[in-house]
């Protein structure tokens, strides 16, 4: 049976206070509901799920239209006349225009072509013909960077990795909430115990002092004994005061975590024991490194320092975009008129940018962009053992803490035992005050080890869930229907 520590509450107000009872599973579960760490993590992965979503979206044909409604001049502007001169005329003219135009990048080769029809009407006042009309009705065209580097092709390659990464990352930051929900479970618990112990203390310092008072009368034992009992009892009063004042501030930190209001009382539950698990460093490993958001975050550095390299190499030589674009144009002073009689329009446009002195510019920063990703190189491979060597020391630990656990409760056991042996010997004057307070401190040492022992058990049990984000309780990997948490 598990040991039930209760928090009081005034007299006053216990009729508006909601009493949760609460196990540490129990305790992690509200935490994963709504903690404050587990909401803004839904968020992140959100917003990272909107991010990918926009990447993909770049590779779907896109749809514009684009007008001007309309555009107003009424100026004196230069014009050049048929013989070249030119002379400064008033005009006044009004432009309207619609242009709807479809888009699509090609990854692969990271170009873009586009369709597009348009049409505009000019409105020239005091000018004959009024009226007239500029048709577009198909233009085909394409754009085509000629310098090697294809964004496209790397972002295809680093997106996805950076959306596992997040569902990984998701799921770290869930058993991250798990582990400070731990921290929280067992600060209070150790403050409830530390006032149980102190108020103990405090009964038992005070009905020892009062057999001392008699016995000193009795002029059975000196008066630094007694001096001693008092100074006990005195200490026992603050050590509880002190304790009091610890628990309300633990069960604040708990109940603010857990997203409760100050009308809610918690009763925790200790865990009377701790499964049995063995872990196996190989298997461990494994585990990690098939679900640890960090490894794919090693991956993802990888492949950015060599897309930093690739595109300081394609702008340290010569740099050119293709443009080229075909279509049919018609102009007349009726709209109709102007998608009948159509003239074919093209355009050819290539350009090209030659370094001839940048003074090693565009080699220096290639060069840069080199050591930088043998940095990246290096700091991946230190990470990767330094990885490898936590997985190694966490599971090392972990294996022991069973056994902590056991030799903790055995010792709590028989130090309880011991000190009710010490004081029964005391009460019939067999031993001094001194070999008392030995017991009573040993007592309370062995009790708060106890709790130490499950304390650090169940932390790294889950660190290392969170490094490997597995359930060894239940052997399976840990998991998230994402599409509800969309929508949550």
């Amino acid at each position: 049976m598990g040991l039930v520590l209760g928090i009081q509450v005034s007299a006053q107000s216990q009729s508006e206070i909601e009493l949760k009872k609460l196990t540490l599973p129990e305790v992690i579960e509200v935490a994963h509901e709504q903690s404050l760490m587990a909401l803004m993590s839904r968020h992140q992965f959100r917003s990272s799920y909107w991010e990918y979503r926009t990447h993909q979206a770049s590779y779907r044909p896109g749809l514009t239209l684009e007008g001007t409604l309309p555009s107003l001049t009424n100026a004196t502007e230069s014009v050049i006349q048929p013989d070249g001169s030119i002379e400064f005329v008033p005009r006044s003219v009004m432009q309207t225009s619609l242009d709807m135009q479809l888009n699509q990048n090609i990854w692969l080769t990271g170009g873009r072509v586009f369709v597009s029809s348009q049409l505009q009407r000019n409105d020239n006042f005091g000018e004959e013909p009024p009226t007239n009309y500029l048709a577009y009705p198909v233009t085909i065209g394409f754009f085509q960077p000629i310098n090697g580097y294809n964004e496209f092709k790397w972002e295809r390659k680093i997106e996805p990795i950076k959306y596992e990464e997040a569902k990984l990352q998701y799921l770290n930051t869930m058993e991250r909430v798990s582990q400070q929900s731990v921290r929280y479970f067992f600060d209070l618990a150790l403050a409830q115990i530390n006032l149980e112990i102190a108020v103990k203390n405090m009964a038992n310092n005070d009905t020892l002092f009062q057999i001392a008072k008699g016995r000193y009368q009795l002029g059975t034992i000196a008066e630094n004994e007694l001096l001693q009992m008092e100074l006990s009892f005195l200490n026992a009063g603050a050590a509880m005061n002190e304790a009091t004042i610890d628990l309300e501030l633990r069960k604040s930190r708990l109940r603010s975590f857990l997203g409760f209001n100050e009308r809610v009382s918690l009763e925790l539950t200790l865990p009377s024991e701790v499964p049995d698990i063995h872990m196996d460093y190989t298997r461990t490993l494994t585990e990690a490194k098939a679900n640890n958001p960090e490894i794919l975050n090693m991956e993802r550095q990888l492949l950015e320092a060599e897309r930093a390299v690739a595109l300081a190499r394609s702008q340290k030589g010569i740099r050119g975009d293709l443009f080229a674009q075909f279509g049919l144009s018609g102009v007349d002073e009726d709209i109709r008129n102007s998608y009948t009689d159509l003239a074919r329009q093209q355009r050819l446009e290539v350009g090209v940018q030659v370094p001839i002195l940048d003074w090693g510019l565009g080699k220096g920063q290639y060069r840069m962009a080199q050591s930088a990703q043998e940095v990246v190189k290096m700091d991946v491979s230190q990470s990767m053992i330094d990885f490898d060597e936590n997985i190694f020391l966490q599971v090392m630990q972990f294996n022991l803490q069973d056994d902590q656990v056991n030799i903790a409760f055995k010792a709590d056991t028989i130090a309880d035992l011991r000190y009710e042996v010490t004081k029964q010997r005391f009460l019939i004057g067999k031993i001094d005050v001194l070999d008392l307070n030995v017991a009573l401190e040993e007592k309370d040492v062995a009790r708060r080890g106890y709790v130490q022992a499950l304390r650090n058990y169940w932390n790294y049990y889950y660190d290392l869930r969170g490094l490997t984000l597995y359930d060894w309780q239940k052997d399976i990997k840990l998991s998230e229907d994402f599409d509800e948490l969309l929508v949550k």
